[in-house]
């Protein structure tokens, strides 16, 4: 008998004593988790032996010759050689035909054919492991891969694999069309801001003492990240926005909290659009970077024939500088969070924290803001820092605002942008900064080399911008090329059908 014949007559003994099993004594006084995890662990090992058995079978078949090198060179059938292939039920060999010719690389048709991936891990493993690592450590990644299917790969496996899977986002985002937008969302936003990810010490720096702080040692390096998304007209008053700026923050700062600089002004949240589109990535090749990164993105998306084109972005001038140049057609908008947060503290400096008086400056001053009167809030804090009774510490508080307002005045129409419709605040890239970067590479006692942690955020952008399902594919066809210098062979229709994610959610 041979060994194919023994291995099928091997999986039908294991499939039909599985099922006589979970109908017969060897089951009826088990409590259900210890029934449901029997069976899977006997599936698993079931899954293993009938991919083994698609593996030797396809293996048995001698290939079509003439086999060829890459340059064309004629290749001979030499041996058989085996190769270990990891799959989600477990390590399996592989045995395929050989050929050789003196001079020439090994050749095994049966890799192409069955577009086997680099290091023997198969792709359904490896997205697997991309899935779960860009949410969380690859310890925790690793745990829960041999918990729950019962293999075993070393983190410093799971990081190569990572950063080999990640090397195809940027192709991918130059291919990717624009995205079905609806037609309400008239307004193109783009968003920018910086966040830190600790980066390891280069080998040359010398060891300091660790900071108290309980930041990692070694270094910060920005990353710079970027959103763009389309979204809908939301008219509000300046009074809407003042009101709800002010009622949102006055409670925590009477008692002397900090105000979550990501929260947004939400005057009627049953009535606000949402973004639509939404594409996040993040960079740690700086400024220039990210945000030519996001010009290529607004720039696939201006078929969509955007009534509008607006950049929401604090005040830091070097970003503002690179999204002036690199998105002339923009209009630039100051956020209002950070421009609130600069005349709550000329307000603090004024009065003081607790002042019965501040919140009703803060009223008079913000309504003149948002109603589009920068030039007189200036003035007002110039005449402020101007007396007699202004102490040397209040007058350096109100001039750092007096100096932000002035360079930023030309960003803060806001009465003009409200009339509009658009959005004053970096909610979207903000709330981006927290959970792109800081939820995954920021946790504790964490430090990146620059290129682990650019594959971390830039398949995690892949997978928070709803992309995950499309990138797949092409990656993965991308890296049959890369190996085997021709594009893979299109499957047939209905076998392609059976393998689409919705198909196998159903």
């Amino acid at each position: 008998m041979s060994t194919t014949t023994t291995m099928i007559a091997d999986v039908q003994r294991e499939f039909e004593a599985l099922v006589r099993d979970v109908q017969g004594p060897a089951t009826a006084s088990l409590r259900a988790d210890e029934v449901e995890l029997q069976v899977f662990r006997r599936l698993l090992a079931l899954g293993g032996a009938l991919l083994q058995l698609h593996f030797d079978s396809r293996a048995a078949t001698r290939p079509d010759e003439p086999v060829l090198s890459p340059d064309g060179t004629l290749l001979r059938c030499h041996d058989r050689r085996s190769r270990r292939y990891v799959s989600i039920f477990g390590p399996l060999a592989l045995r395929r035909h050989a050929y050789h010719a003196p001079g020439q690389p090994v050749v095994c048709p049966l890799d192409e054919a069955l577009s086997l991936p680099p290091r023997g891990y198969s792709m359904v493993l490896r997205e697997w492991v991309a899935y779960g690592a860009t949410d969380s450590t690859y310890r925790e990644t690793q745990t829960l891969l041999e918990r729950v299917l019962g293999v075993s790969l070393s983190v410093a496996a799971l990081e190569t694999c990572l950063a080999e899977d990640a090397c195809d986002v940027a192709a991918f985002d130059q291919q990717a069309p624009a995205p079905a937008l609806d037609p309400a969302a008239t307004i193109l936003v783009a968003q920018a801001d910086g966040k830190g990810v600790p980066i390891v010490r280069p080998a040359r720096q010398p060891r300091v003492a660790r900071p108290t702080s309980g930041r990692p040692g070694g270094r910060m390096k920005e990353a710079t990240v970027s959103a763009v998304y389309a979204i809908a007209a939301y008219e509000r008053t300046p009074d809407e926005i003042v009101s709800a700026l002010l009622d949102a923050s006055d409670a925590a700062r009477q008692a002397g909290e900090r105000v979550d600089p990501l929260a947004q002004p939400r005057p009627r949240p049953q009535r606000r659009p949402r973004p639509v589109g939404k594409q996040l990535r993040a960079t740690l090749a700086g400024k220039t970077a990210g945000v030519t990164h996001l010009a290529q993105a607004v720039g696939r998306r201006a078929a969509a024939s955007s009534a509008a084109r607006v950049t929401v972005c604090d005040g830091a001038e070097a970003l503002q500088d690179e999204l002036r140049r690199l998105l002339p057609r923009h209009t630039l908008v100051l956020d209002i969070i950070h421009a609130t947060e600069y005349l709550w503290e000329a307000a603090t400096a004024l009065l003081g924290q607790r002042h019965p008086g501040r919140l009703a400056w803060m009223r008079q001053q913000l309504t003149l803001l948002v109603g589009g009167q920068t030039a007189q809030v200036i003035a007002a804090l110039e005449a402020a820092a101007a007396s007699p009774e202004c102490a040397t510490q209040q007058r350096a508080a109100l001039t750092r605002t007096i100096r932000y307002y002035r360079r930023n005045a030309p960003y803060m129409r806001y009465d003009a942008y409200l009339a509009r419709g658009w959005p004053i605040g970096t909610g979207v890239v903000e709330s981006a900064c927290g959970h792109l970067v800081k939820d995954r590479l920021q946790q504790a006692g964490m430090r990146w080399t620059l290129p682990g942690a650019q594959a971390v955020l830039d398949l995690r952008a892949v997978r928070l911008s709803g992309e995950w399902d499309a990138y797949w594919p092409y990656h993965r066809q991308q890296q049959h090329q890369r190996r085997y210098g021709l594009p893979p062979r299109p499957r047939p229709r209905d076998i392609e059908d059976r393998c689409s994610p919705q198909a196998l959610a159903a």
